[in-house]
């Protein structure tokens, strides 16, 4: 038999009074309780309780056994009270991944102030522009940028990722300003070869039926991208987060703001039978603060 259970059943005989009174309250026949004792009694070699027709009296064995196992069953209730408590507070390791530009320019600012209002997280961010596996890569949570394929993942909506396309001072005054998208085909366009197909350049020259001069320098990181605009090397086309504060110090120059594509969704994924954990629900909560859609 269950030693612990039999243990609470003495105690809560004592406590109660009687053996019926233990059953109802433990929602068990009173022939069971008494298994129960009995099975105490022949473990220990001796009786704990003497029965009459109208009374029960604790032996001078069950007297000591009683409060033994009160202060027993305290102490396990204070260990699981406090293991409970420990269960609330957020604490413990994340791991998150997020594509390499949203992940530098958008969630990364933001980590220092989530550390501080929880010090008992750490966090590993992993920055990719290939799509993972989060099982295999065992994250807890995920930034998605762009239109989701049907997931068991809880999809929490963000802010949207929007674009700019600028170029240095110098390369405009070299090479002009565009006013249309027709204009491109006389641009040097840098491409960015993590564009999914139709996207980027591709996404303008459907729209607006112009040919952008794309393809003399190809990259595949958005901040690399960035330095060669700084360098007037050509129009780059990236997120707002990554070219926003080369605009306001005019190192860079927004060109057709009225011709962008449309913004794409975020959303921070995660399975939510984890969101129970304390550490992903005040990262899940923090973000969305901070991040989530107006």
């Amino acid at each position: 038999m269950d030693r612990l259970l039999s243990m609470e059943l003495f105690v809560a005989v004592v406590d109660k009074g009687s053996f019926t009174a233990a059953a109802e309250a433990y929602r068990l026949s009173q022939p069971m309780v008494g298994k129960h004792i009995a099975a105490l009694e022949a473990r220990l070699g001796g009786k704990l309780l003497v029965r009459t027709t109208r009374r029960q009296q604790l032996t001078e064995l069950g007297a000591l056994y009683f409060q033994r196992c009160k202060a027993i069953l305290a102490d396990i209730q204070s260990a699981e009270d406090g293991l409970a408590i420990l269960q609330q507070q957020p604490r413990g390791h994340l791991r998150v991944n997020a594509s390499v530009v949203f992940g530098a320019c958008r969630l990364a600012p933001l980590l220092g102030e989530f550390m501080a209002r929880y010090p008992d997280i750490s966090l590993q961010l992993s920055l990719e522009d290939e799509l993972v596996d989060p099982v295999i890569g065992g994250y807890d949570a995920l930034f998605r940028v762009g239109h989701l394929q049907d997931s068991s993942m809880v999809a929490r909506p963000l802010q949207p990722y929007c674009f700019m396309i600028a170029a240095s001072p110098d390369y405009l005054a070299r090479r002009g300003v565009p006013q249309h998208p027709l204009d491109l085909a006389d641009h040097d366009c840098l491409g960015f070869s993590n564009w999914r197909k139709g996207d980027g350049w591709e996404q303008l020259a459907h729209t607006y039926g112009t040919s952008p001069r794309v393809g003399r320098i190809d990259c595949n990181h958005g901040q690399a991208l960035r330095e060669l605009a700084l360098a007037g090397s050509g129009l780059v086309l990236l997120a707002e987060a990554l070219l926003r504060q080369d605009i306001a110090t005019g190192r860079l120059v927004e060109v057709l703001p009225g011709f962008l594509p449309p913004p794409k969704p975020v959303h921070l994924l995660y399975f939510p039978d984890r969101h129970q954990l304390p550490k992903l629900r005040v990262f899940v909560d923090f973000i969305v603060e901070r991040l989530g859609a107006l």
